[in-house]
């Protein structure tokens, strides 16, 4: 199955809302046809949040979010199929990313540690609910075959973004970063940068209620806090080189405070500035160290709409060209989403989805599990 209508779900480490995008595909060509996002009810999110920590009753809490999740990644097939005028009947298959709640790569374990990866958003209820063949679980086998499982976008980046005439970066800025590295038309490296969205978020709903700092506003405002930069760059993943992928496992508000030791001297204003360079310093790190010599750097996720971060990448990045995705013909919002339609279409295709040069996998492998519709 080469060409054909395909939908993809994700949600991301920001926990807002799911991102749902039709799109036809043939081959390596794609055109996105329509999209749609899903809000996320307060106490899902709040759900999402309680599982990703460790607690009691896990399992139960787990296997009925697990279905919660399923029945509104079907709700948001639903509402984007009405919206873009199509039946279920016309719709090749759903690929669904699902909600991470654990990613525990082996770059990040002990060698007696056994990696692992858990999305929830239950493939056989979407499937259901929608009537859809359904790909899902697209992490696990990456993983299996030795890899970190992720960042999976990379080889998408490189099959709809890449060019003969440059060499370029794809970022994404959802909650945890990463970036593709394009020579020309090969992908030669991929990897999680470190924090995007993630820090900015949870600080700004601490000490303001917030959801999210609109256009990097608040962070503008501040100054950056030297010696609280070194201390969070100090984390040892930004010195790991080669495969390597990290979660809110690694950065999130526990670590955050553990670096402020105390530091209630600081405006909180001032720290909200020092983790929106903290973004834009770890990315310039990933993509100045990596050896490719980048020329243009695009950026999609929600970061794409952060007018304070996207000036502290330019000044980071000071030779290099800035823009959002939407410079190259896909709106900045929808990457990630029309990834994991794309990934779908290589399953059923009977492709390989994952970058062993990203991932560390063993070799090429078919990602993903087939749910009948």
């Amino acid at each position: 199955m080469n060409s054909g209508l395909f939908v993809g779900l994700m949600s991301g480490t920001s926990v807002d809302a799911i991102d749902a995008a039709l799109l036809h595909i043939n081959g390596n060509r794609f055109e996105l046809l329509a999209t749609h996002q899903h809000e996320l009810p307060a106490s899902t999110r709040q759900h999402i949040s309680a599982i990703s920590h460790a607690g009691e009753n896990e399992i139960e809490r787990l296997g009925e979010l697990d279905r919660e999740l399923g029945l509104l990644f079907a709700a948001a097939t639903r509402a984007l199929l009405t919206k873009a005028g199509q039946e279920a009947g016309q719709i090749s298959a759903i690929g669904s990313h699902g909600q991470t709640v654990r990613h525990r790569p082996p770059s990040g374990r002990a060698p007696d540690q056994a990696s692992f990866t858990l999305q929830l958003g239950d493939p056989n209820t979407i499937a259901e609910q929608t009537g859809i063949i359904t790909v899902a679980d697209f992490r696990r086998r990456d993983i299996a075959a030795g890899g970190e499982g992720a960042p999976l976008a990379p080889a998408f980046h490189a099959a709809a973004l890449a060019t003969e005439d440059a060499n370029r970066a794809i970022v994404n800025i959802g909650g945890i970063a990463n970036a593709s590295l394009l020579e020309g038309m090969e992908l030669r490296q991929g990897f999680d940068t470190g924090p995007g969205n993630t820090l900015l978020d949870h600080w700004i709903e601490r000490h303001r209620g917030e959801r999210f700092d609109q256009d990097g506003q608040w962070a503008a405002g501040g100054v950056v806090i030297p010696g609280l930069l070194e201390a969070l760059l100090a984390h040892p993943y930004f010195a790991r080189s080669g495969p390597r992928s990290t979660g809110k496992e690694q950065f999130n508000l526990a670590w955050l405070d553990s670096c402020l030791d105390g530091g209630s001297q600081w405006e909180v204003r001032n720290v909200q500035s020092t983790l929106a360079e903290l973004t834009a310093a770890s990315i310039a790190l990933g993509i100045n160290g990596s050896g490719v010599n980048i020329e243009e750097v695009y950026v999609c996720g929600g970061g794409a709409h952060n007018v304070d971060l996207m000036q502290r990448l330019q000044r980071r990045l000071a030779n290099t060209t800035v823009a959002t995705t939407k410079a190259i013909g896909i709106d900045p919002d929808w990457v990630e989403a029309a990834t994991f339609a794309w990934l779908a279409q290589r399953t059923l295709a009977g492709l390989p989805g994952n970058a062993p040069q990203v991932t560390g996998a063993r070799g090429p492998r078919i990602l993903g599990g087939i749910f009948s519709g």
